[in-house]
């Protein structure tokens, strides 16, 4: 995946790399339909409508006739913008014949459109002093440009350029599927820990397929692509009633909506299908699994619980629960495996570790992970992550760690906002409007954190951090036993 536009997480996907229907399509339903929140579960969703965060991001959001989903947000910070453009397609909703395409169309994106040559779209942004990146997740694949707010007009059009017109030609496809077989090769097969455990975990923990196949693509679909295969899928989940087009930064709404009606109006819709069931039946024993790394030098450890549904009064409280069990050295989980008992140098995990909590849309695991010496067993680690764990789920965590709880997840939320110099804000944006249909969720966000209740952690980690919910998966080392 790397190419010159890399900027971050080459390792995790990140790429460097007909007319109009008179009758819109039926909308894509939902991943999988929530369940009727409990009495003591609607009570503790908590959120009044009128509640507001301490920052309120501005959003203006519309849709195209042919329906493109467009949120513009303004922000005069600095004289830059972010142009963002997400496409309802990753790497778990692909289709089942089709694995690893969400992938390498990742890598198709810069071999060239209509009126930009191969790799011209890198140099476009590079001359006028921008950065860009695209990358490959669980249920989108995105494209984005930060820029000076003078070039934003250029990049709407490129990126309108390539959503109308990219050349996928058999030339193209035959040099992107060698050069994703061998990142597959360089960064998984022939790798220490090759997919540990973002990629190895979700394959053990899950059992629906969509949740659990090899999200880098088995290399026989990828040699088995024709060329009509990989246009039909540009032209099926790369339509603009696919997409969410994001404007964040310095610049006139006034000014920019015309340009967007100018270049993205004119783009096709297309039958775009339902996304598929990605239910996963519920966990009712724990799972222990080994997996052999024939070029890792010490063991690894990986513990997956089952995440609650997105947006849930739970899912919020396991934000929480990150920070008190995962995030930094005063975390239980630091505490009692490094400060305590020796067993580590370090504990690492959480939601979505391809990005944060709340840019995904279907199921989830919640992970903890480690290196260890050989002389520590996976069952003492175990045992020493239940001290820590089990106490939250005996009794009500007390003021102090609720509030230092509450004080971490808000920054690591602004954290996230401006992460590549406010691309983060464009990412909340764009994913809140794809899976909920609504860009100004994200303002909910943090009244969502602030409103989580000692008594709704405890209540969750009973029943979303019990033994029963999770997969132990062991990596082996050449030659251990």
């Amino acid at each position: 995946m790397r190419t010159l536009a890399c900027l971050s997480l080459a390792l995790v996907l990140g790429c460097a790399h007909s007319p109009p229907a008179e009758t819109p399509p039926p909308a894509r339903p939902a991943v999988a339909p929530t369940p009727p929140p409990s009495a003591d579960a609607a009570a503790a969703r908590f959120i009044p409508p009128d509640a507001k965060p301490a920052f309120e991001i501005p959003v203006d959001a519309y849709t195209l006739a042919n329906g493109l989903k467009v949120v513009l947000s303004r922000d005069t910070t600095a004289p830059i913008v972010t142009v963002a453009v997400y496409y309802h397609i990753g790497f778990r909703i692909e289709p089942r014949d089709r694995t690893g395409f969400a992938h390498l169309f990742e890598h198709m994106m810069f071999q060239g459109s209509e009126n930009l040559g191969k790799l011209a779209f890198i140099q476009l942004v590079q001359r006028n002093g921008g950065i860009l990146n695209g990358s490959t997740r669980f249920d989108f694949t995105n494209y984005f440009e930060v820029v000076p707010s003078n070039v934003l007009e250029t990049m709407l059009w490129a990126e309108a350029d390539r959503m109308r017109g990219l050349k996928v030609t058999q030339e193209n496809l035959t040099n992107q599927q060698g050069v994703v077989k061998s990142e597959v090769r360089v960064n998984v097969l022939n790798r220490p820990y090759g997919g540990w455990p973002w990629l190895t975990v979700p394959m053990l923990a899950n059992k629906n397929w969509y949740n659990a196949h090899n999200f880098y693509g088995d290399l026989g679909d990828l040699d088995a692509a024709t060329l009509q295969d990989v246009q039909q899928f540009f032209k099926t989940y790369y339509a603009p009633n696919n997409a969410v087009l994001v404007v964040s930064g310095n610049f006139d709404p006034a000014q920019v909506k015309p340009l967007v009606s100018r270049y993205f109006d004119s783009i096709p819709r297309a039958e775009v299908p339902p996304i598929p069931d990605l239910t996963e039946p519920p966990q009712t024993e724990e799972q222990w699994k080994t997996v052999d790394d024939k070029l890792a030098q010490r063991p690894a450890l990986a513990v997956a619980y089952h995440m609650p549904p997105r947006g849930s009064p739970e899912f919020w409280a396991m934000a929480l629960l990150q920070q008190i069990l995962v995030a930094g050295p005063d975390s239980r989980l630091y505490q009692e495996l490094v400060q305590k008992h020796g067993l580590t140098g370090e504990v690492s995990g959480g939601a979505n570790l391809l990005g944060n909590q709340y840019n995904y849309q279907g199921p989830m695991l919640w992970m903890a992970y480690l290196f260890h010496d050989a002389a520590h067993s996976p069952k003492e680690i175990i045992s020493a992550m239940d001290a820590a764990i089990e106490p939250l789920r005996q009794a009500p965590v007390d003021a102090a760690t609720l509030e230092r709880a509450r004080v971490k997840a808000r920054s690591a939320y602004y954290a996230d906002l401006e992460t590549i110099f406010g691309f983060g804000r464009a990412d909340l944006l764009a994913t809140h409007a794809l899976f909920d249909g609504d860009a100004a969720a994200v303002n909910r966000i943090e009244p969502s954190l602030l409103a989580v209740t000692p008594e709704l952690i405890q209540r969750t980690a009973q029943e979303w951090l019990r033994p029963t919910n999770r997969t132990v998966v062991a990596l082996q080392p050449a030659g251990g036993k």
